[in-house]
């Protein structure tokens, strides 16, 4: 028997807008199997250094990631604690994986070593 978690309808639709930006969504993908950080994503979405750090910000704000820092880095992965963790999991499963954006930034030698 497998146990289902209920998630209130309110928080589901604030979780589901957040994931309904595609940026955001690739990011909770890459984020579910790795830890990144900012430069990382710059680079991957080749976007602005403030533009990744709001949609990060807004993750970050509703628990849906947390932070590590490393000096004056900081790296960011899916908060396993989050308290509708299965339920954004059960998601994110349904997408395939983001992992060749940093097999490519590995090549380039852009992996991490730019935060370092």
């Amino acid at each position: 028997m497998s146990l289902k978690t209920v998630v209130e309808i309110e928080k589901g639709a604030q979780i589901l807008k957040l994931l309904g930006d595609k940026t955001r969504l690739s990011m909770m993908k890459l984020l579910q199997t790795n830890e990144c950080c900012v430069c990382e994503l710059v680079e991957i979405y080749s976007a602005s250094q403030p533009a990744i750090s709001q949609h990060l910000r807004k993750l970050k704000d509703v628990g849906l990631v947390k932070e590590r820092r490393k000096g004056q880095w900081i790296f960011y992965s899916l908060n396993q604690a989050y308290e509708h963790y299965d339920f954004v999991i059960n998601l994110l499963d349904s997408f395939p994986s983001q992992d060749e954006h940093l097999i490519e930034l590995e090549k380039q030698g852009l992996r991490i070593s730019c935060c370092e």
